[in-house]
Order: structure tokens, then sequence, then C-alpha cells
């Protein structure tokens, strides 16, 4: 008896398992109606705490929502991400939703889920389209108002400042869209005053160590550098190390602005290590899966859904009050 239990509790988690993998309406006997809304969700990597934070909040809001969730990590290769979503188009899900690596390079693809009748959503990142109709519509950060919020900040901590200011930038991925408007929405607040001069730039790929390289590589220059800018928390880090492996200090020797707005980055913040942290929140899920969710009910949503995000700087009278990240 004891065989023949087990032997039946094997049989029906293979018996799940092929129900899982069935196309969507294959198989089934749940009228359409009653079906959990299927959404394939293709992530870039795992890069940095700010990507996993946003992967932990949209498969724990799929759990609350009720959403099946099919999830693919693509390691950062634009490859596996087209490879992703071809595969969501077989399978039939309800809705696509992803975050792309880069802008271009995307036409054929979503071509394929538009004729496959399946709506598409970018995540956190664009993509650049000659038919806009491709992509139903945008969730995530308004990365030109962080470089905004950023050149703001810098004007503010330099107002009495005769300068020059000399600015060194790690950007993040080339291509990408947060590397595009941080840099542009920076540039743009700074331009009217000729104190500020960009004297090294050069991508970081959002990714710690490489962070530490290129701030090895400014410092190696011996170019004077007053301000580094940072396009995410992982560069920044990375950049700390090197400047303190050269004896200085962080955020009184280099004035330190960082986007994203991590656990690691808020301790330094709160330690005089970071001067200015611009906020992009992570914590997507709920937003995507109501806007997954609409779209497999026929609804209409907005093209771009912005998250709500704020500044954290040394200006705050009351650091110690930032609630803990989570990410």
């Amino acid at each position: 008896m004891r065989k023949l239990a087990v032997l039946f509790a094997v049989l029906a988690v293979a018996a799940a398992a092929v129900i899982l993998m069935l196309p969507r309406g294959a198989e089934r006997n749940e009228p359409e109606a009653q079906r959990p809304i299927i959404l394939g969700f293709s992530q870039l990597g795992s890069e940095s705490g700010w990507r996993m934070g946003n992967t932990r909040s949209i498969i724990t809001a799929a759990e609350r929502a009720g959403v099946q969730l099919m999830y693919k990590n693509a390691e950062q290769k634009q490859e596996n991400q087209i490879d992703a979503i071809r595969s969501f188009i077989a399978y039939q899900v309800d809705v696509i939703a992803f975050a792309p690596i880069v802008e271009d390079g995307w036409e054929n693809v979503l071509r394929e889920a538009r004729d496959a009748g399946i709506p598409v959503i970018c995540s956190d990142r664009s993509v650049i389209l000659e038919d806009d109709s491709l992509v139903t519509g945008f969730v995530g950060s308004d990365f030109y108002l962080e470089g905004v919020r950023a050149g703001e900040y810098l004007l503010k901590k330099m107002a009495d400042s005769p300068g020059p200011v000399r600015v060194a930038e790690i950007s993040g991925t080339l291509d990408s869209t947060p590397m595009r408007y941080r840099a542009l929405g920076f540039r743009d607040t700074l331009r009217e005053d000729p104190r500020f001069e960009i004297v090294y730039s050069q991508s970081g790929d959002f990714l710690r160590s490489k962070g530490k390289e290129v701030m090895e590589d400014i410092l190696s220059t011996g170019t004077p550098v007053d301000v580094l800018y940072s396009h995410n928390d992982s560069m920044t880090l990375g950049a700390i190390e090197a400047i303190q492996a050269q004896g200085l200090n962080p955020g009184v020797d280099i004035i330190i602005i960082s986007v994203d707005g991590e656990q690691g980055a808020i301790d330094l913040l709160k330690q005089g290590k970071i001067n200015c942290v611009v906020e992009c929140t992570p914590m997507l899920g709920d937003m995507i899966m109501d806007l997954a969710m609409r779209l497999a009910r026929g609804e209409s949503i907005p093209r771009i859904t912005y998250s709500e995000e704020t500044v954290f700087s040394d200006f705050d009278e009351d650091l110690l009050s930032i609630p803990p990240r989570w990410y």
C-alpha cells in the first residue's frame, strides 16, 4: 500500500506538471473566464540589488494577484530575451512584459507577438521602434527627471562655489534607456551654468565591478575631479572602493551623486560617503500585474505609467528616518 501511495503521488505531480506546460487553452477543463491570467516576463539579468529587488517585486505581486507567471532571466543577453519572448508566444500567454537590456533590435519579435494577438508591456526600460503600436505600454521611472534631479541637487550643492566644477560620469549600459535619459536630463539642467564641465564619461554597464574599474581609470588620469555622477548604486559602490583605495574621502574630497536608492547606498548616504541618492524604485510588480490584468480583460491602458519617486540628500534634516529599502 505504501508503494502504491507513493506511485499515485508521483503520478499526480507529473500530471500537474504536464498541465502547466500545455499551451493556453489546450486540454484544459476550466472555462476561459476562470483560468488564471498568464504573464510571460523576461528580466534582463540580476546585475544589482536593484534588479533582484525588481524581480522579487514581480514574483510576489503575481502571487498576490493570482497571476500565473512565466519568468525567464536573460543574463544580460538580448538574444536570450528574444528567445524568451518567442517561447511566451509559443505558449500563448495572455500578456508579455519585459525589461529590455537595450533599446534597439526588437521590431521582428514584437511583430510576432502582435501577430499572435498578445499585448506587450515594457518594464523599467523602453525600446525604439518604427511602429510604436508593437508595445502597448511602459511602466517604470522617468529617467530624464532623474537626471534633472541629479543636476538640481548639484546646482544647490555648488551654489556658493565660484567654479570650475569638474564632473566625472559613470554611465549605464550603452544604448539603454536609463543611460540615455539620465545623461540628457543631467546635462540639460547644468547647460546654462558655465562653471560645470563633464571632464570624463564612460559606461560602467550598471555593474559594481565595472564601476570600480572606471573610477580607477578616472583617478589614474590625474584629471582633477570634484563630482562623481554615477547612473546606479552598484557602480557607485564600486567607485567608492576605488576612491578609498587612493586615500580619498568619498562625499568630502569628491561629491558623489548616485541613482537608484538601494539599501547599501542609503547606508553610505547616512555615513556621509554619498551626498545624494536619486530614487529609482524597483517596486513595479503591482503596477505590472494591474496593467496585465486589464489588458487580458481587453481593456486599454495608458501608454506610460510612471512610478512615484523622490530624492535623498545631505540637505535632508533626518536621514535616519528613511525606512529600510528591502533591496
